[in-house]
């Protein structure tokens, strides 16, 4: 038994400034991973900091056509809000497709920002990992790594970021409210997790004593033309192998936008602006959507066991693209055959 010390904040300031006043403190929202690692002796804070008592449960769709969602609102909530499900329907596709039930039920936005692998090695204690205890060795590169990076990983982390949720934010190029004892500010999406580098065991790119409050979107632009693929080893509860969130803004069959971001394959949500910038003026077809796969994976490296990982992100990317196109989500073919 490790002891810890336990408050509920009453208002943000009131825990923003117990979080910084205490270095080991964690924040607690729905539980469902840091009670998780506190279990299994990978998490060892000196204080939980308790947050489920603030103002923090709303969804909101502003006059600028944006929707701004409350870090405490469950998984459940979002996924099932009326606004959600018109205007942002992959983020919902991408929920739906992870967790369970019970677990979207307690989940919540923020937490799921800051949820941690699923390495095996890094949930036991009594292997090696630079996550888990910096500079102690990765004990995935040469071991088990079925689960494990294609791209962006280091020589010190080859760890995969969990989410669905995130991976969907990452193509829907949403903004993270944070606040901290310097105050507010905004982090977008695709600067909030970090690859590994020489610091695996830093997730995220909060600094000391900050707080997540909100995920914000632009509202419909892609409410047409998207798919959240989820390629995993069973249909339920299960950890994306690879995912795709596809969105794509066409217009006369030639793409004007698109976004891709891949799920499974890396330290956090990988998309690569550039590559997507390619592909702006020409049809939407498969041809165009086999070289934007190309190009998304250019660089990537198995480490063995998943070398299959790759073949599987190319195809998964063509086919969510073409579903997207086609206006066909994976989430309603899915109900088709059930």
């Amino acid at each position: 038994m490790r002891p810890f010390s336990y408050l509920r904040p009453t208002d943000l300031s009131h825990a923003v400034s117990a979080l910084a006043a205490e270095p080991g403190a964690q924040v607690l929202a729905g539980g469902t991973n840091l009670v998780d690692l506190m279990k299994y002796d990978v998490a060892h804070p000196t204080a939980v900091i308790d947050i489920n008592g603030l103002p923090l449960k709303e969804i909101e769709a502003s006059d600028n056509g944006r929707i701004r969602i409350g870090a405490l609102t469950t998984n459940a909530q979002v996924a099932y809000d009326a606004k959600v499900l018109e205007s942002l329907p992959l983020l919902s596709s991408a929920i739906l497709a992870g967790a369970s039930p019970q677990l979207r039920n307690a989940a919540t936005t923020g937490g799921n920002l800051l949820q941690r692998t699923r390495c095996y090695y890094f949930y036991d204690p009594a292997t090696p990992c630079n996550k888990r205890e910096p500079g102690t060795g990765c004990s995935a590169i040469g071991g088990v790594t079925r689960i494990h990076a294609i791209l962006g990983a280091s020589d010190q982390c080859i760890a995969t970021h969990p989410s669905d949720m995130c991976v969907a934010l990452a193509a829907l190029d949403a903004v993270v409210e944070v606040v901290g004892p310097d105050g507010p500010r905004d982090i977008p999406f695709l600067a909030f997790h970090r690859l590994p580098g020489e610091h695996p065991e830093r997730d995220n790119t909060l600094l000391p004593g900050e707080i997540v409050v909100a995920v914000r979107a632009d509202a419909g632009r892609f409410a047409r033309h998207h798919s959240y693929l989820k390629l995993r080893d069973r249909l339920s509860y299960a950890f994306a192998l690879v995912s795709v969130a596809a969105a794509l803004d066409i217009e006369d069959g030639r793409i004007l936008d698109a976004r891709v971001a891949l799920g499974g394959v890396a330290h956090k949500p990988w998309r690569d602006p550039l590559a997507e910038a390619e592909v702006a003026g020409k049809p939407a077809n498969r041809e165009t959507f086999e070289a934007l796969a190309d190009r998304l994976l250019a660089g990537a490296k198995g480490q063995g066991d998943n070398d299959f990982k790759i073949p599987m992100a190319a195809k998964a990317i063509v086919r969510a693209l073409t579903q997207a196109a086609e206006g066909t989500p994976q989430i309603q073919s899915e109900k088709r055959i059930r």
